[in-house]
């Protein structure tokens, strides 16, 4: 199991690097921030844009600045932002708990939702439920998120007026944007349980479970549903890595305090220390929870680990 760890460990670490160089390289394509800050100054002249670019640090080499960024990853130091000089570390410390208490109650809510309805369709397979599941999924995969949270919005908040429009006050406010990302997980999750159930439920081992006499739901919780896991954790694992992509368009509807919004509001102002250190640290979250989903595997089954 060590060498198993240590491997996809190194992995992990390579990813990272590479994920970073990438990162550093693409922000400095998006324009010069010299010339944000210097936009709607009168008489700016280039000396004086050479000034503001060598106090930012943005005329030392590429490599210097790339490995003050990556260390960053381990002393918490990103520098501070181009447009308000406050410390990266503190906006991200800020941004990201709002993150990532969103994506893991939207993917709680897509695993609840999930696995029950999957499983009621496979033991109901061509039944009315069974089509009716299947319907719904489908419709949940045709709602592009952002629309899906503007109609939320337009129903529970302003005609209904029973859950706050914006912001992170209170339970309350985790409902709609929890439930925007979590319906779209669902309705792919569905299948994946389904077609999954559907494969083991015709293995021999189920068949002896059920001539031991155990009830139903013994057979499908205990053995069935736990030889569904590996496909099932694969997926959340990479669903994990859409959820922090996709969140950024959820947030700014909600107008939710995350990563999302913090890296919008870069873009737009060319910050590059924010911008990148955003993107890396997402990146390397997706990177840890594809690192978690393969240590699972070993611990399901031994076989993979062995391999």
């Amino acid at each position: 199991m060590a060498a198993f760890l240590l491997k996809r460990l190194a992995q992990a670490v390579f990813v990272v690097m590479v994920v970073t160089l990438i990162v550093s390289v693409a922000v400095r394509m998006t324009g010069d921030p010299a010339m944000m800050i210097a936009q709607g100054a009168t008489d700016i002249t280039e000396a004086d844009l050479e000034r503001i670019r060598e106090g930012l640090g943005l005329n030392e080499p590429f490599l210097s600045q790339y490995l003050a960024t990556l260390s960053g990853l381990f002393t918490w130091d990103f520098g501070r932002s181009f447009l308000g000089g406050t410390p990266v570390s503190t906006l991200i410390g800020n941004a990201l708990p709002a993150t990532l208490l969103l994506a893991f109650t939207s993917l709680l809510v897509s695993i609840i939702l999930s696995i029950p309805l999957g499983i009621r369709a496979a033991i109901r397979r061509g039944k009315w439920e069974d089509q009716l599941i299947r319907i719904l999924s489908l419709v949940g995969l045709s709602f592009p998120n952002f629309w899906l949270a503007t109609m939320l919005v337009l129903l529970f908040s302003i005609t209904l007026q029973w859950l706050p429009p914006s912001g992170m006050n209170g339970i309350a406010s985790f409902v709609m944007p929890a439930v925007t990302m979590g319906v779209i997980l669902t309705a792919t999750n569905v299948r994946l349980v389904r077609t999954a159930m559907l494969d083991v439920m015709q293995s021999q081992y189920i068949m002896v479970a059920r001539a031991k006499g155990l009830s139903e739901r013994t057979v499908l919780y205990k053995h069935a549903l736990r030889n569904c896991a590996i496909p099932l954790i694969t997926f959340l694992g990479l669903q994990f890595g859409g959820l922090l992509g996709g969140i950024v368009v959820v947030e700014r509807v909600f107008n939710w305090p995350g990563m999302g919004s913090l890296a919008f509001d870069a873009v737009a102002g060319r910050d590059y220390p924010v911008l990148q250190s955003v993107i890396m640290i997402l990146s390397t979250l997706i990177v840890l929870v594809n690192l978690l989903v393969d240590i699972a595997y070993g611990l399901i089954d031994p076989r993979i680990r062995t391999e």
